[in-house]
C-alpha cells in the first residue's frame, strides 16, 4: 500500500481550500504547499489557519516550496531561508524544499562542488536552530548546477548534514540525469510525473512534458517505485505534474484518481 501526497502544482488552478479537499477526497496522507505559484502563499491565509485546514482534513502538511537559488549562496537567500522556516513553522510543515541554480551557469565540476558546500554551510545552523529539515532537490536538466543525487550525498556527508538535509527523489528528474542509485535512506521524499509523448527525446523533456502516470509512461515510475520500496523507503509518493492539460483539467480529481488506481494496481502485481 503506497502513501501518496499531491504538490499543489498539479492542481495549481483551484484555491487552496478546494485542493485541500481534493486531495483529503483522493486519500493523499499529505500536501505539499508553494510560493512559486504566481499568488500568494497559502492565497493570503494566515500560516497558523493553514495548518488547522491541512489537519482538519486528516492530513500532513509534507512540505514547503522553495528557496531558488539556493547554491548561490548569498545574505539575500540566507534571508529568505529563514523567512520560510519561518512560515513553515507557524503552518506546521515537516520539512522545506530548496532548488538548486537552474540557469547553465557555474556547471563544471569544482563550482558545483564548492557552490553546494557553501550552500549547505550557510544553512546548516540555520536549520539547526530551527529544528527543520530541508530537502534539496537535484535537477537533471543538462543546464542543471545539480544533476546527481550521489554529489548532493557527498556533499551533505563531508559538511556534517545529514540529520538535517535529506534529498528529493524525482522520477523526471532521476530519468533525465540518468543516475542508476536510489539512496533511499537519505530520501525525504519521492516526486511522481509522467511523460507519455512517443517520440520526444529524454534530453529535450521539460516541466512542461509532466503529466500524470499511466500505461504509456516513459519515465519507468513503476520501476522507480519498486526499486524504492525494496531499498527499503516507507515515504510519501507526491504527484508534481506541471503539464498545462493537468493543471488545467476541467476535472482533476478524477484524473489524479485514475493515475492513483493504475500506480497501485500495478506495484500490487509487480509485488506478487
Amino acid at each position: 500500500m503506497l502513501d501518496f501526497g499531491l504538490n499543489q502544482v498539479t492542481m495549481s488552478e483551484v484555491p487552496l481550500g478546494d485542493f485541500l479537499d481534493a486531495a483529503a477526497q483522493l486519500g493523499c496522507v499529505g500536501v505539499e504547499l508553494r510560493n512559486d505559484l504566481g499568488r500568494s502563499m497559502f492565497d493570503g491565509a494566515p500560516a497558523r489557519d493553514v495548518r488547522g485546514q491541512v489537519k482538519d482534513r486528516g492530513l500532513r502538511l509534507l512540505g514547503l516550496s522553495e528557496i531558488y537559488p539556493i547554491n548561490r549562496w548569498s545574505d539575500k537567500i540566507e534571508d529568505e531561508l529563514r523567512a520560510l522556516i519561518e512560515v513553515a513553522i507557524e503552518a506546521g510543515a515537516e520539512t522545506i524544499n530548496l532548488i538548486p541554480c537552474n540557469d547553465g551557469s557555474g556547471t563544471d565540476v569544482q563550482t558545483r562542488r564548492d557552490d553546494l558546500d557553501q550552500a549547505i554551510a550557510g544553512c546548516l545552523p540555520v536549520l539547526k536552530d530551527a529544528g527543520v529539515i530541508a530537502l534539496i532537490e537535484p535537477l537533471g536538466f543538462e543546464r542543471s548546477s545539480l544533476q546527481l543525487k550521489s554529489e548532493l550525498i557527498d556533499s551533505i556527508d563531508r559538511m556534517g548534514a545529514t540529520g538535517s538535509i535529506k534529498i528529493v527523489h524525482d522520477t523526471f528528474h532521476h530519468t533525465l540525469a540518468g543516475e542508476a542509485d536510489m539512496y533511499s535512506s537519505q530520501t525525504g521524499i519521492v516526486h511522481i510525473s509522467g511523460v507519455s509523448t512517443a517520440t520526444l527525446p529524454i534530453a529535450q523533456m521539460e516541466d512542461k512534458h509532466r503529466g500524470l502516470i499511466d500505461g504509456q509512461d516513459r519515465l519507468d515510475n513503476l520501476g522507480q517505485i519498486k526499486s524504492l520500496n525494496d531499498a527499503g523507503y516507507t515515504g510519501v509518493f507526491s504527484f508534481e505534474c506541471f503539464a498545462t492539460e493537468v493543471r488545467n483539467h476541467p476535472h482533476p480529481k478524477e484524473a489524479i484518481q485514475r493515475s492513483i488506481d493504475f500506480i497501485s494496481s500495478r506495484t500490487q502485481q509487480m509485488a506478487a
